[in-house]
């Protein structure tokens, strides 16, 4: 696995060299993921946009989160585009409205696939924010250089999303499953750094490391569940607007030729 090691962020990776089913590789410094980027340092920096090229960050956090949290490092930095696809159905930002919501997000999942109400919840970005889904592939599709697309853990959000970015251009199920997986190398770091972030160090502080545990299963029942209810990643984004033109810029972004 492909890993960048940065100061200010811990599950970051390169998704180069990936298998693709009829053939090839997926092509490295194309598309990174990666979690939370407030913390990014000079290094970190350069590092992204001198040496592996990144021209465009898709950012898949709340509203709520980047208010939160303000400027990033990056967003000030010349030739870096910025787009902003929050995949999750946004709640506001008053307490009692907010754990209210939880709860129904929370009966939500469990009853979209209630074996794995971790897979429901990931169903529910496709059902919630279909066109931010759709904005993030094409922010991928359209960046000039590398595409970094993050959220705050770097494993739900933009696991999804990366999942259906390599899924639709052909790579292997079982290496996109893999690639989800691996973000459990680095869970232990990644919650030690949420604790410290006063945006979401409240959310997770008190429980477990295994709270945040990231499961080969919950992929490989999210792509099932694509195929059994869609007919696949690609009929779904066909359905939600994502364009032959679209795909063959995905496919020409990530692919060999």
């Amino acid at each position: 696995m492909p890993w960048i090691e940065l100061d200010g962020a811990v599950n970051v990776r390169d998704l180069g060299g990936l298998p693709i089913a009829d053939g090839g590789l997926t092509v490295g410094g194309r598309l990174l993921r990666a979690d939370n980027l407030q913390d990014l340092s000079p290094a970190d920096i350069m590092k992204l946009t001198r040496h592996m090229g990144v021209t465009t960050v898709v950012d898949l956090r709340s509203s709520h989160e980047l208010e939160l949290e303000g400027p990033a490092p990056l967003d000030g930095v010349a030739g870096v585009r910025h787009e902003h696809h929050p995949v999750l159905a946004e709640v506001g930002a008053a307490t009692d409205v907010v754990a209210e919501a939880l709860r129904a997000r929370s009966d939500l999942d469990r009853s979209r696939y209630p074996a794995n109400p971790v897979t429901g919840h990931y169903l529910g970005y496709l059902e919630d924010r279909p066109d931010q889904v759709v904005g993030a592939l094409r922010g991928i599709a359209g960046a000039e250089g590398a595409a970094l697309v993050h959220c705050a853990a770097g494993k739900d959000r933009t696991g999804v999303v990366v999942a259906l970015a390599l899924t639709a251009v052909g790579v292997d199920k079982r290496a996109v499953i893999n690639d989800y997986a691996a973000s459990a190398e680095r869970v232990e770091a990644l919650v030690g750094r949420l604790r410290r972030s006063r945006t979401y160090g409240p959310d997770i502080d008190g429980k477990p490391v295994s709270s945040q545990l990231v499961r080969p299963e919950t992929m490989t029942a999210f792509l099932e569940q694509m195929d059994s209810r869609y007919g696949g990643v690609g009929g779904w984004l066909a359905d939600h607007g994502f364009t032959a033109e679209d795909l063959r810029l995905l496919q020409a972004k990530l692919r060999c030729p």
